[in-house]
């Protein structure tokens, strides 16, 4: 098709979509505002060769923590969403010092989680409300975490995040060394699909109701080859096509109010996954369910799935925490206190620190 008769073609298809004219005004639903691509934020915020190497080789240590050929116990830590820069590296600047006292047994992971799923409505992270007042400024926010992920590398320390929505997975994937999969969304063919693609390894959380059923399926699903829709790095509409990603996990985090951290259902976790012929890789989510929601309970949490690891349970690979500077969460209204969750509780600090030195000196023996 030549020039000219390419473009009366577009013309055409625009004159298509052009809305029919009515003497009724319909209400405006929907708005759209352009966003830049994902080549384009990653080459306004880029990823240096030096930082490139070492998520790299924190993939892979993640890996062979995973895959059992690394006896350490795989740690995701941090709090439970980042709305603030400046407590964000202060708690990562704290988890890098401590990381070397530790790196013998534990293998740490801060989280850099800037998305957070809603059952209703509620502040959805830092990607979608960088300021903190519903303004939906998300050019600000996808700019924002891109940066602070990468400030927060800087530290030295791997990070994690969950991957909501598929179609922001482009703007941060080459930086992480894990991600998560939430109880809400592995069920998701789409999230599934997505998942085939990744270069890093990923962790699918049972049902919100507890079942199994749905993590292992997702599991399944993401370690074969997929073609499906989603953009391009220049945010164009794209068919793509992914190899299948063979590195995830089980996350264990409770359901319906009732944990599922204890012996018993870690017992029936890894003969859910034996019988399908998934490797018995299992993390436990020491928050949410599993805590009762109560912060303060997460290390009870982590002492039991090290009694386990202690008994010759070589199964249980990793632990989330949710943790920041200061106990607890607060609302986001009025001013707010440095360091503290406006989304889950969390473990503060001190206890935090205090905790992984002592499961380190455990795990020594």
């Amino acid at each position: 098709m030549n020039a000219s008769a390419n473009a009366q073609n577009i013309a055409i298809q625009l004159a298509i979509a052009e809305p029919v004219p009515s003497s009724i005004a319909a209400p405006i639903r929907r708005r759209a505002k352009p966003l830049p691509s994902p080549a384009l934020l990653r080459q306004r915020l880029p990823l240096s060769t030096a930082l490139a190497e070492s998520i790299h080789n924190d993939r892979n240590a993640i890996r062979a923590v995973l895959d059992g050929r690394d006896p350490r116990l795989l740690v995701v830590v941090g709090p439970c969403s980042l709305h603030d820069p400046v407590a964000a590296l202060e708690y990562a600047e704290r988890l890098a010092a401590l990381a070397p006292q530790v790196s013998d047994q534990l293998l740490l992971v801060m989280r850099t989680y800037v998305e957070k799923p809603r059952t209703t409505v509620g502040w959805k992270g830092l990607l979608y409300d960088p300021h903190l007042d519903g303004s939906g400024d998300m050019a600000e926010g996808l700019r924002l975490s891109r940066k602070l992920m990468l400030d927060i590398l800087g530290t030295g320390l791997p990070i994690a995040s969950e991957l909501l929505q598929p179609l922001t997975a482009g703007y941060f994937d080459d930086l992480l060394g894990w991600a998560a999969i939430g109880a809400r969304t592995s069920e998701s063919q789409i999230h599934r699909e997505m998942v085939s693609g990744l270069e890093l390894p990923v962790g699918f959380k049972n049902g919100t109701d507890g079942s199994l059923g749905v993590a292992c399926d997702a599991m399944r699903s993401a370690a074969h080859p997929h073609q499906h829709f989603g953009i391009d790095e220049l945010g164009h509409p794209a068919l793509l096509e992914t190899a299948g990603n063979a590195d995830t996990h089980l996350v264990l985090r409770g359901g319906h109010g009732a944990p599922n951290y204890d012996a018993e259902s870690v017992r029936t976790a890894r003969t859910a996954l034996q019988k399908q012929g998934i490797a018995a890789r299992i993390m436990v989510d020491c928050s949410h369910a599993n805590s009762g929601k109560n912060p303060l309970r997460q290390p009870a949490v982590f002492d039991s799935v090290l009694e386990q690891r202690l008994a010759g349970d070589a199964s249980l690979r990793g632990v989330m925490l949710e943790s920041h500077l200061f106990d607890g969460c607060q609302p986001l209204t009025g001013e707010l206190r440095y360091g503290v969750s406006i989304t889950d509780g969390c473990l503060g600090w001190s206890a935090t620190a205090q905790l992984l030195s002592d499961a380190a000196q455990r795990l020594r023996g």
